[in-house]
């Protein structure tokens, strides 16, 4: 605790600087992590969806195999009476008779035509289904192959930012330790309350970083001489000046390389 209170005004600006700068990393690898399993999900349900088109399709296949089983025995079901009505007509007392079993012959004849053309547009339909089955195979292994290397690609990514991002936060814990506890409070309200979580904001072009208002040249002073803690009156994040920002980010990439060299070994 006392080695915060001695800490120069400087040295605390350079270490909430330094915290933005490793909390902004972090941000980034949950922001790439994040994207990832949206777009595994988002293959996940194109595999599932066409597994459900091509159970339909085969279904539909059983179910016109089906109807062309029943026309054949509809077929041949006529052609047993077809016969049994042509024995028939030889034995015929009168021509009522014999021109009401040529109806029913005329009859069961049309029923064999028309079963064979039904069988026909069935055989039709099937063909049509197939093609589309093997298009929605060939969809389907393609969609498959991709979310397999999606889901490797993603494993790996996991992997490799779970260590980055475990040894980030234990080094923001360690910079916020070099900062009194009102600056650490202050800092994670305005990093929830603003826009990327951006809390600490160097000037850029007389302005604070992301914003087009103009800081006056005084405040602009004021900042640069490092002796108090000064926010931006329009979005209330805590100011520092280019020449302190640039020597940090110097800094602190050199220290997220050497982290990323250690988990690549």
């Amino acid at each position: 605790m006392a080695k915060k209170t001695e800490a120069t005004v400087e040295e605390k600006l350079r270490a909430l600087y330094d915290l933005q700068l490793i909390d902004s990393r972090v941000d980034e690898i949950r922001n790439v992590r994040g994207e990832l399993p949206l777009e595994v999900e988002d293959l996940e349900d194109d595999v599932l969806g066409l597994k459900t088109r091509l159970d339909k399709l085969k279904t539909d296949v059983e179910t016109v195999n089906f109807e062309i089983t029943a026309k054949k025995n509809l077929i041949e079901e006529s052609k047993v009476l077809i016969k049994k009505y042509t024995e028939q007509q030889k034995n015929v007392r009168n021509s009522r008779e014999f021109n009401s079993i040529s109806k029913e012959l005329e009859f069961q004849e049309l029923e064999i035509q028309l079963a064979e053309k039904n069988i026909k547009e069935f055989r039709a339909q099937i063909d049509q289904k197939k093609e589309v089955i093997s298009e929605t195979k060939e969809r389907l292994t393609e969609r498959d192959t991709h979310l397999k290397h999606k889901k490797k690609e993603l494993d790996a990514i996991l992997a490799e930012t779970e260590k980055e991002e475990k040894e980030l936060l234990a080094k923001s814990l360690k910079y916020q330790d070099q900062i009194e506890e009102r600056l650490v409070k202050a800092y994670a309200r305005i990093r929830n309350n603003v826009k990327n979580g951006l809390a600490v904001v160097p000037i850029e072009r007389g302005a604070s970083g992301g914003s087009f208002f103009t800081i006056p040249p005084q405040v602009q002073v004021e900042i640069a001489s490092r002796k108090k803690i000064i926010t931006d009156e329009h979005s209330g994040r805590i100011l520092v000046d280019p020449v302190l920002a640039e020597e940090e980010q110097e800094k602190m990439g050199k220290m997220f390389a050497k982290i990323q060299a250690s988990i690549a070994l």
